[in-house]
C-alpha cells in the first residue's frame, strides 16, 4: 500500500498520531528500561557478591538493544515498521518479567536474560525516532526527532526516581527491594506495548513524507552499503553516535555503585541519575531546532566539548560525590543528546527511505555493541583503577570523532544542513 492509497486530507492527522504514539512509546519504555539499568548494576553486584560484575546487566541489555535495531531493521524491510516495532517492545516486556524472576531467585543468568530482552524495547524506541523522521519534510525532520527523544524525559526523571518508592512496594510484600524495580519495568514497557498496538496504525511506511519515497534515478542500481558508509555525512554521523554513546554508557553505568560505595543511599543515586537522564532527554527539542537551523555537523562538535568537560569534571569531583558529580552527569547526559540528535539526522538525508532504514539499522547497531563494551569494561576499570580514570578515559575517546568531523568538514559543512 502507498501513501496515494491513503485520502489525503487524513494524512496529517495520521502523520499527527503515530509521532505522538510514539513519543508515548518512548516515554514508558524508557521508564522501564532506565530503572532496570540502574538497579542492574547493584542487582548483578549483589547477587554475584562483586562491584566488576556491576556492569553486566547494562552490557547485556545494550547488547540486546544492538541486536535489536539490527533485526528489526530487517524485519522492517520485509514486513513493515509496525510488526518489527511492536515485536521489540512486547520482548521488552518479557524481559522484565524474567529479571524480576532472576532478582526473585538470585539468579545471575536470569537477570541476565531478562536484561537482554530489555534491550529489544529499548531498540524498538531508538527506532522510532527515524519512524517519525519520515514523516516529516527534510527541514523538520531533526526536530521531530528530537520531540520523540523528548518523550523519554519522563522515564529520565521518572526511572530512577521510582526505585526507591517501588523498593518499599516490593518489601511490603516480602519482596527483595530491588525486585521493585523490575516491577517498573514489566509495567512501563507492557504498558507502552499496549499504546502501540492500539494507536500505532495503519503502517507507517504508507504515511511517509514524498521526499522519503524518492526512487534511483531510471537505469540505476541500489546503492550498496559499503558506498552508504563511505559517504562523508553518514561517517561522521555513525562516528559520533558509536563515540557518544561509548562515553556516555562507560561513565553512567558505575554512577551508581560509585554513590553507594561511598555511603550514599538509593535516594541519592536516584537524584544524580535523574540530573543524568534529564540532560539526554528533556532539552532534545532545543537541539533538534538547533540542529535544523545550524546543520548537523556544528551540533556535533558542540556536543563533542561538552562530552569532554563532563569526563574532566567526573574524573575531578571529590570522592563523595556532591554538586560537582550531579553537574557532570547532566553535561554528560546533554553532550549525548546534542550528537544522538544531530548525527541521526544526517542519517536521514539523502538517501531512500530503504536505504535509510538499512543503515540506521547498522548505525545503531554499531553504536550499542560499541557501549556494550564500555559497559563491560567500566566495572573492571574502576576495581583495577578509579572511577577518575573512566571520566579521563571518556575524554580520550571523544579525539577520535572529532578527527573525523576535522578531516571530512570540508564535505559535511559544505553540504545541507542535517
Amino acid at each position: 500500500m502507498t501513501v496515494a492509497a491513503i485520502d489525503p486530507a487524513r494524512l496529517p492527522g495520521l502523520r499527527r498520531r503515530i509521532i505522538w504514539t510514539l513519543f508515548a512509546v518512548s516515554a514508558l519504555g524508557s521508564t522501564g528500561y532506565i530503572a532496570a539499568i540502574t538497579g542492574g548494576t547493584l542487582a548483578a553486584a549483589e547477587i554475584a557478591g562483586s562491584p566488576a560484575s556491576g556492569g553486566l546487566p547494562t552490557a547485556i541489555s545494550t547488547l540486546g538493544t544492538a541486536a535489536a535495531a539490527s533485526l528489526l531493521s530487517f524485519l522492517m524491510l520485509r514486513v513493515g515498521r509496525r510488526p518489527a516495532l511492536l515485536l521489540g517492545i512486547l520482548g521488552g516486556t518479557l524481559g522484565g518479567a524474567i529479571a524480576l524472576g532472576g532478582v526473585l531467585v538470585a539468579s545471575l543468568p536470569l537477570l541476565l536474560v531478562g536484561s537482554a530482552l530489555a534491550g529489544f524495547a529499548n531498540g524498538a524506541g531508538q527506532l522510532g525516532r527515524y519512524v517519525a523522521a519520515d514523516l516529516v519534510p527534510p527541514e523538520r525532520r531533526a526536530q521531530t526527532i528530537g520531540t520523540v527523544v523528548w518523550g523519554a524525559t519522563i522515564g529520565a526523571v521518572g526511572g530512577p526516581n521510582l526505585i526507591a518508592p517501588a523498593g518499599v512496594v516490593a518489601e511490603s510484600f516480602g519482596l527483595p527491594s530491588l525486585a521493585g524495580t523490575y516491577l517498573l519495568t514489566l509495567g512501563f514497557i507492557g504498558l507502552a506495548a499496549l499504546i502501540a498496538l492500539v494507536f500505532l496504525r495503519p503502517e507507517p511506511y504508507q504515511l511517509a513524507d514524498p521526499s522519503a519515497l524518492a526512487p534511483h534515478p531510471e537505469g540505476t542500481a541500489p546503492v550498496s552499503l559499503a558506498t552508504i558508509l563511505r559517504t562523508p555525512t553518514v561517517l561522521v554521523a555513525l562516528v559520533t553516535l558509536a563515540a557518544g554513546q561509548v562515553v556516555m554508557i562507560l561513565i553512567m553505568t558505575m554512577t551508581p555503585l560509585h554513590l553507594t560505595d561511598h555511603g550514599h543511599g538509593l535516594e541519592t543515586v536516584g537524584f544524580v541519575l535523574s540530573a543524568h537522564t534529564f540532560g539526554m532527554f528533556a532539552l532534545s527539542p532545543i537541539s533538534g531546532r538547533l540542529t535544523d537551523r545550524f546543520g548537523g555537523p556544528r551540533i556535533i562538535a558542540v556536543g563533542l566539548v561538552t562530552l569532554a568537560m563532563a569526563g574532566l569534571l567526573a574524573a575531578g569531583a571529590p570522592a563523595d560525590g556532591g554538586p560537582l558529580l550531579t553537574l557532570a552527569l547532566f553535561l554528560l547526559g546533554y553532550g549525548w543528546n546534542l550528537g544522538f540528535v544531530a548525527a541521526s539526522s544526517m542519517l536521514t538525508a539523502g538517501l531512500t527511505l530503504g536505504e535509510r532504514t538499512r543503515i540506521q539499522g547498522v548505525g545503531d547497531g554499531m553504536t550499542w555493541t560499541s557501549a556494550a563494551i564500555a559497559s563491560l569494561s567500566s566495572g573492571f576499570i574502576v576495581a583495577g583503577a578509579s572511577y577518575a580514570a573512566l571520566g579521563l578515559l571518556g575524554v580520550g575517546l571523544l579525539i577520535p570523532p572529532a578527527l573525523v568531523l576535522l578531516a571530512h568538514r570540508r564535505a559535511v559543512f559544505m553540504g545541507r544542513p542535517a
